[in-house]
């Protein structure tokens, strides 16, 4: 979180976006940014399991990361540009990249509205917009925007284990309908590095043919110790 925080600083600063396509070391549970957790989630459950938890600086409800792919994308913004914009061009390199995957995906089109931030996994349903296989959530997203500059995380499942969120609450809710997995859908279970070889090929195709891989020194150049003081701040995770 940190990391893609400060890349959110370097697109402010420099005007270039960055695709990260990432995995966790661990199983974490990550908070919405506005979710509220405090006295929802059983912080002794999760200590027991071994299990993180870290709040987003992206809205959006609890998911689970251990068996899924996360992605991140953080560029400038223009002061009339509406969230839908890249909303909807990130979307288009979701589904050209998991096209050539083999996924069958399309957006979601619901007949009711998303609901606010709650308790309720983020998996649990789809949003209009969000994307899906055979009506099931795949891909869930969330955008933030600040100072000009934006970021835009996402997590598409491989496996299916957000069924765990609930046995991790105080009063446990009901995860239906069950999301769509990479793995039932492909038959086997990719790789981070193959899925992000797919997105990284869809930029080339959709956006850039000359995007380029930053380099390790790119990365270390960024000022991330002051963002991970508040990630790793039980404070930030728990303030509500």
């Amino acid at each position: 979180m940190a990391l893609d925080e400060a890349l959110v600083a370097r697109a402010r600063e420099t005007g270039e976006a960055v695709l990260r396509v990432y995995e966790w070391a661990s199983p974490v549970l990550s908070l919405g940014r506005h979710q509220r957790a405090r006295g929802v989630y059983r912080e002794d459950e999760l200590a027991r399991r071994t299990i993180g938890v870290v709040r987003r600086p992206t809205g959006g409800r609890a998911l689970l990361h251990d068996r899924e792919i996360t992605y991140s994308v953080t560029a400038p913004t223009a002061p009339d540009e509406g969230l839908r914009v890249m909303y909807d061009r990130v979307n288009a390199l979701l589904l050209d990249a998991l096209a050539t995957l083999g996924a069958p995906c399309e957006l979601a089109h619901p007949a009711s509205h998303s609901r606010s931030p709650s308790a309720l996994p983020c998996f649990a349903e789809p949003a209009a917009g969000e994307i899906v296989v055979a009506g099931r959530k795949l891909v869930g997203s969330a955008q933030w925007r600040d100072g000009g500059a934006l970021l835009q995380h996402g997590s598409i499942l491989v496996d299916d284990d957000q069924a765990v969120i609930p046995s991790l609450m105080r009063e446990p809710s009901e995860l239906a309908p069950r999301p769509a997995t990479l793995a039932e859908v492909l038959g086997h279970a990719p790789g981070v590095t193959t899925v992000a070889h797919a997105l990284f090929d869809a930029v080339r195709r959709r956006e850039d043919a000359s995007a380029r891989v930053l380099a390790d020194a790119d990365l270390e150049a960024l000022d991330v110790s002051t963002f991970l003081a508040r990630y790793r701040d039980p404070a930030w995770t728990w303030r509500r």
